[in-house]
């Protein structure tokens, strides 16, 4: 598919005096993590909040500031993260793409809103109740889940569309 690049906007929220920075940012779904160069984390005025030991594509591995908080703005979405400082390159990862709501179109070769949502960027969590060994109802906390339901305890499904339609919470077993 090639380099994908995007036009985003990088904002300090702690300081709306400082003027927001355009960049066009490197799309990365392999990387999690927005990353940005020194010079626009000194031009937005983060703070840094701890160092972070990260593992570039190379293999290497190097202890890099972790800063922030840091706004992010795509066309009609916005999210607010943190950002590792590394790189000559704003690099937008899979994390701040997935709170955006945004998807990468191969067809179009952009980053563009999700089709399913294009008014308000949209998550997907759930509460459910499962049972423990014993078989009495417990509470799991919100959870992301995927289609799969991978990451969820072994005695919990996911809800089905049905149950989500008419917002339901379930006791759910296998």
């Amino acid at each position: 598919m090639g380099m994908l690049h995007a036009e985003i906007e990088l904002l300090n929220p702690r300081d709306r005096h400082i003027r927001s920075v355009r960049v066009k940012a490197l799309v990365d779904t392999g990387a999690w993590h927005l990353c940005v160069p020194e010079h626009i984390a000194i031009q937005l005025g983060l703070e840094e909040l701890y160092k972070r030991e990260v593992t570039t594509a190379d293999g290497k591995k190097h202890l890099v500031p972790y800063k922030g908080p840091i706004e992010v703005k795509f066309e009609n979405r916005a999210c607010f993260t943190g950002a590792l400082v590394l790189g000559d390159t704003v690099l937008l990862g899979a994390v701040p793409m997935e709170d955006l709501d945004v998807v990468v179109s191969p067809a179009r070769q952009t980053l563009m809103v999700n089709p399913d949502s294009p008014n308000i960027a949209t998550s997907i969590v759930m509460r459910a109740l499962y049972t423990d060994r014993a078989h009495r109802p417990r509470l799991f906390r919100t959870h992301a889940v995927t289609k799969s339901g991978m990451g969820l305890p072994g005695n919990v499904r996911q809800l089905g569309q049905a149950d989500r339609d008419l917002g339901k919470t379930a006791l759910l077993q296998r």
